[in-house]
C-alpha cells in the first residue's frame, strides 16, 4: 500500500476512530491514522494519512475549519446538541430577525468561547466528556478563537416554539460550533443547541475531494499520493539532486526564506521531506524518503 492521504465524508453516526477501522479493513493496512476528530452527529471532511502519510498528519496546517450547521433556538441541552438531554425550553417563535442577526454578529470576530462540557478539551489530565459522562460538573474557561465567517443562510420558522437557523461558519482550529449554538440561545434568551454539523472544509482539504466508505469499497484506492499530498498542503521548493539527498540523510541545508513549514522536492518531483528555516539553515522536521 503507497503512502498518502484519504479525503473522507464521515457519516453520521460513526466515530471518527470507527472510519478509522473500516479503512484499515478496506485498504488492507494497520497503518491508518486521522486528522481534526469529528462527533458522531458531525458529517464531511475527515483527513487519513495511511502509510508513511500517517507522520504527515501532524504538521499539516489544519487551523481553519468550515462547517455548515444548523441551530435549533428555543431548547438548551446537556450536550449543547441534539443527542443530550433537554435542559431548558422556551419560547423561540418571537425571536425578531434583527435581533438574531445582531446576537450572530456578536459572535463573530475574535471572541472567548467557553468549550462544551462535554469537548475534548482535558482537564487535570482527563477529557472533559469523561467528567461529563461520569456526572462530574464541569468547569472550563474561555479560551480566545477567532470565528472569521457566522453566516446567516436561512431562519426556518416551520414548527412552533421553536426557530432552526442554517448558517456557515468558518472558524480557527479550537471553535465549537456547538458552543457557538449554546452562546446564540443565551444572548437571544431562548436557549440553543445544534442539529446538524457538516464540516465542509479542513485546512486546504475540502468537500470537492472526498470519498465516501461505499465508493472507497468499491475503488481502494488514495485520494492523493505523498507527493501531491505535500504538495497541496504545503509550499513547494525545488532543489537540486545534492540538496536532495543532504535532506534525505537529515543534514541541513541553505535557507528557503519562507516562514512557515515548506516540502522539499527533488529533480524527479518526489517529496523529500519537510523542512523548516532556522537561525541560518532549514532542517528537516520530517524525512518522507529516507535516504537508504
Amino acid at each position: 500500500m503507497p503512502a498518502g492521504l484519504l479525503v473522507m465524508d464521515k457519516p453520521a453516526g460513526m466515530t471518527s476512530h470507527d472510519v478509522v477501522a473500516r479503512v484499515r479493513r478496506i485498504m488492507g493496512t494497520r497503518k491508518v491514522g486521522h486528522a481534526g476528530t469529528l462527533d458522531p452527529m458531525a458529517t464531511g471532511v475527515l483527513v487519513l494519512g495511511l502509510e508513511r502519510a500517517t507522520k504527515l498528519l501532524g504538521h499539516l496546517a489544519l487551523d481553519t475549519k468550515a462547517y455548515l450547521a444548523t441551530i435549533r433556538l428555543g431548547s438548551s441541552t446537556s450536550t449543547d446538541d441534539a443527542e443530550g438531554e433537554r435542559l431548558s425550553s422556551a419560547d423561540a417563535s418571537g425571536v425578531p430577525d434583527e435581533e438574531l442577526s445582531e446576537a450572530v454578529a456578536a459572535l463573530t470576530g475574535e471572541i472567548a468561547q467557553v468549550p462544551s462540557a462535554v469537548s475534548a478539551v482535558k482537564v487535570n489530565g482527563r477529557r472533559a466528556y469523561e467528567l461529563a459522562r461520569e456526572g462530574q460538573q464541569v468547569e472550563l474557561e474561555a479560551r480566545p478563537v477567532t470565528v472569521s465567517r457566522f453566516d446567516l443562510l436561512a431562519v426556518r420558522r416551520e414548527e412552533a416554539d421553536v426557530v432552526d437557523v442554517d448558517v456557515l461558519v468558518e472558524c480557527s482550529s479550537g471553535t465549537y460550533v456547538r458552543a457557538l449554538a449554546r452562546d446564540l440561545g443565551e444572548a437571544l434568551g431562548v436557549g440553543g443547541h445544534l442539529t446538524r454539523l457538516r464540516r465542509t472544509r479542513v485546512g486546504p482539504f475540502g468537500l470537492a475531494t472526498v470519498r465516501t466508505l461505499e465508493a472507497l469499497e468499491e475503488r481502494p484506492e488514495l485520494s492523493m499520493d505523498l507527493d501531491r499530498a505535500v504538495g497541496t498542503a504545503f509550499p513547494r521548493v525545488d532543489v537540486d539532486a545534492d540538496t536532495a539527498r543532504a535532506v534525505a540523510h537529515g543534514q541541513a541545508v541553505s535557507r528557503s526564506g519562507l516562514s512557515e513549514t515548506y516540502g522539499v522536492f527533488a529533480p524527479d518531483g518526489h517529496a523529500v521531506a519537510l523542512l523548516r528555516d532556522r537561525d541560518r539553515t532549514a532542517k528537516p522536521v520530517l524525512v518522507l524518503r529516507p535516504a537508504g
